[in-house]
């Protein structure tokens, strides 16, 4: 296989997880007689531009099909991150009712509503059925495509060159990096400001978090490789920020290199730096996650054995697309964890690919008091530990298994 970014061949593996199938492809109950779909997830590095990718495998119209069941919305977290990421930019950039604001994979509308909410005209542009319909019903108007050059100049034929674009947790899904990117510069006005956050590789490297490692996800991105990718299509990064979510993001801003130019800021040559530091060009750096992977994986089955011996009884929270690598690079079944809650109603009634553990309510946990709850989206840890407080009651404690195994 070529990089996806710059078509040099990949020579350098990363880490090898087996097979599974895609992490949101959620199995109806009248599904349960049918074969998944299951492939292999390999990522590799390229040596050329230093973009980390997994290997072709699936394609993206059977990743994000009509049954797409990642609703944004369902984490207070993250609508408070949105709310603040609105007024953020509407201050620093200066937007009024005259401003145009496009968000690309604007999912459920979690982020629009707030732009609307200040009378700012937005369009969102989201290609799965359900979330888009989803952010329909909230009064926004939606675009049901995917997005590159070409979506992007029939937008601009319609009057929505944009001042402001955001792309929350994006630029890693897509297959094709450089027609995505390209779609940027197409769509923005010369003045314009568009950002991109994304969970960096220095905190999934760092943090051992190998199961944010899953099909929907074709890259793994370092502003080393950003940078590189906007520059081919026409942008220009101009300053970054770090951020908490996802276990620790990047939010970059770019604007178009033909454009009406701001000052690159000097965080960009900091965080570039850092990353130099880090090792992030050297085929070592990529060596440890690998067997960090299997530490974690045994750590795991040992904990979900021994509480199986011991007669007690685990669950878990958080049918997160990252629990799914997890549990079944772990191999993970119904008979050691018995069921996982989520707060999504669509999930709920569904099981788990590849595991097959049943999705529930979280009315569920306090009507069979488990004794532990492993939370898979360990970075909503501090949100799923207050809303759930009320399991002290009975004893139960709660579990996580990256960076490694954690009782609390």
């Amino acid at each position: 296989m070529n990089c996806r970014g710059c078509g040099t061949p990949l020579a350098l593996p990363l880490i090898d997880l087996g097979t599974s199938p895609p992490s949101n492809a959620y199995v109806r109950a009248d599904q349960l007689e049918q074969t998944e779909q299951w492939v292999p997830l390999k990522v590799a590095v390229c040596q050329q531009c230093w973009l980390v990718q997994t290997e072709d495998y699936t394609s993206a119209d059977s990743l994000f099909d009509a049954e797409y069941a990642y609703f944004s919305s369902f984490s207070s977290t993250w609508l408070a991150h949105a709310d603040r990421y609105v007024a953020e930019m509407v201050e620093r950039f200066g937007l009024t009712a005259d401003s145009r604001v496009v968000e690309i994979a604007a999912n459920d509308g979690y982020l629009l509503q707030y732009v609307a909410g200040r009378g700012i005209p937005c369009l969102g542009v989201e290609p799965t059925r359900s979330t888009a319909q989803a952010a329909r019903e909230k009064g926004l108007e939606i675009r049901e495509l995917f997005f590159g050059r070409h979506t992007a100049a029939q937008l601009v034929s319609e009057g929505w060159s944009a001042d402001l674009m955001a792309a929350n947790n994006v630029l890693a899904h897509v297959p094709d990096i450089n027609d995505f990117l390209g779609g940027f510069a197409t769509l923005l006005k010369p003045t314009g400001v568009a950002t991109f956050e994304f969970p960096q590789l220095l905190t999934l490297m760092a943090g051992q978090q190998f199961d944010t490692l899953y099909h929907e996800h074709y890259s793994y991105l370092s502003l080393t490789a950003v940078q590189t990718l906007c520059e081919r299509n026409g942008l220009e990064v101009f300053d970054v920020s770090q951020l908490s979510t996802h276990g620790g993001s990047l939010r970059v801003f770019v604007q178009r290199a033909d454009g009406v130019r701001r000052d690159v800021q000097p965080a960009v040559a900091q965080q570039l730096q850092a990353e130099i530091a880090a090792g992030v060009k050297t085929p070592e750096y990529y060596a440890t996650l690998a067997p960090a992977a299997e530490g974690i994986k045994h750590q795991l089955l040992r904990f979900l054995l021994q509480a199986k011996a011991d007669g007690k009884r685990v669950v878990g929270y958080g049918a997160a697309a990252k629990g799914n690598t997890l549990l079944n690079y772990a191999g993970v079944k119904p008979d050691l964890l018995a069921w996982v809650a989520d707060a999504n109603p669509h999930k709920q009634g569904k099981f788990l690919p590849g595991s097959r553990i049943p999705v529930v309510s979280p009315e569920r946990i306090a009507l069979e008091q488990p004794d532990y709850i492993l939370v898979l989206p360990w970075n909503l840890l501090p949100e799923i530990t207050q809303q759930f407080a009320s399991v002290k009651e009975w004893g139960a404690q709660f579990v996580v298994a990256v960076p490694e195994l954690s009782i609390q």
